[in-house]
């Protein structure tokens, strides 16, 4: 079940040229990840995504009073890493670079628990090691055509004017300007005729903290005709994801290395289903891992030369939150 990645692709293709189901997911440094034939027939990994899903439909009783408390890492510890990033983007090394944290939590509710209670277009859960409720797709390939729909950009839906707000706040305007730009051209890659249908729509989220906005965008291009014979190695080319990493690419990756100090793993990798015509892919985000007996949460933001410490600090940990 668990490969190399190159391994990965090379049974995407075969699966693509015979139009045969499967489930995968990779790992953010593009190590590992796992891909499995005919999804629907096991129960090891759970996954419901765009309602196509292997789990139960019943829904759970959620539990009254269940613990979910984070305990962030202090300011200094974030603005130390902060640094990091700024002086990379003050040397030129990158314009917007993705930095993220890993937040202890304390719950009731196990990997699989918040599986089964979350509500999220995207759901995936390895049980006992981590589960991921993702608002973000990354690609869509289907019927000729490959969409890609970057998110950039969250605030409290309860803020007084927050729709105005979030779409005329200079920074997170450039941000997603950045990775609209950079998305379009990794598309441009793999398919021609690379356009944006929709700039900075956004969508309404319910969270157990409340509800929050997003912003996002739709790209499309088109496919040669032969795509499904090649469906891994176009998708590889997309990778990593432009959202989760920043630009430009390589010079961020290192970047983000040097001020993240760890592997991400899976967290901000990305993940899909084939049905044998569709592909349904996206970003492992919102995202909570287990390592022995303690969750994490893993969560983050894109930083540019205008960004505020403090309150990118603030944005990452209200993304820290349940999707029910």
């Amino acid at each position: 079940m668990i490969f190399q990645c190159n391994d990965i692709k090379v049974k995407m293709n075969e699966a693509g040229k015979e139009r045969k189901p499967f489930l995968f997911a990779i790992d953010f440094e593009m190590e590992e990840g796992f891909f499995i034939s005919d999804p629907m027939c096991q129960f090891q990994i759970l996954f419901d995504i765009k309602g196509t899903s292997n789990a139960y439909t019943s829904l759970p009783t959620l539990p009254e009073g269940y613990l979910f408390e984070a305990n962030p890492e202090n300011y200094d510890t974030y603005r130390a890493r902060f640094k990091v990033v700024m002086e990379g983007l003050k040397r030129g090394d990158s314009y917007l670079a993705n930095l993220t944290i890993k937040t202890p939590l304390q719950s009731t509710l196990s990997t699989e628990d918040i599986f089964r209670f979350s509500k999220a277009t995207y759901k995936l859960c390895v049980p006992g090691r981590w589960v991921c409720f993702s608002p973000e797709c990354f690609v869509c390939i289907a019927r000729g055509k490959i969409l890609t729909f970057p998110m950039k950009g969250t605030i409290d839906a309860l803020l007084p004017h927050a729709r105005e707000v979030i779409l005329h706040d200079p920074k997170e305007t450039a941000e997603h300007n950045t990775i609209v730009d950079l998305l379009r051209n990794d598309l441009s890659k793999t398919a021609t005729s690379v356009k944006v249908n929709r700039f900075r729509y956004i969508d309404k989220l319910k969270t157990n903290k409340g509800p929050i906005l997003q912003v996002s965008s739709e790209i499309e291009g088109a496919l040669p005709e032969d795509y499904f014979d090649h469906l891994g190695t176009l998708f590889f080319e997309l990778l990593p994801a432009g959202s989760v990493s920043g630009a430009p690419k390589e010079a961020t990756l290192r970047l983000i290395k040097e001020a993240e100090k760890e592997p991400r793993g899976y967290y901000t990798g990305v993940a899909g289903y084939f049905d044998g015509e569709v592909l349904e892919s996206f970003v492992l985000i919102r995202f909570i891992e287990q390592c022995g007996s303690q969750l994490f949460f893993r969560s983050g933001g894109g930083i540019t030369a205008n960004s505020d410490c403090r309150k990118e600090y603030e944005e990452s940990i209200k993304k820290i939150y349940l999707p029910f």
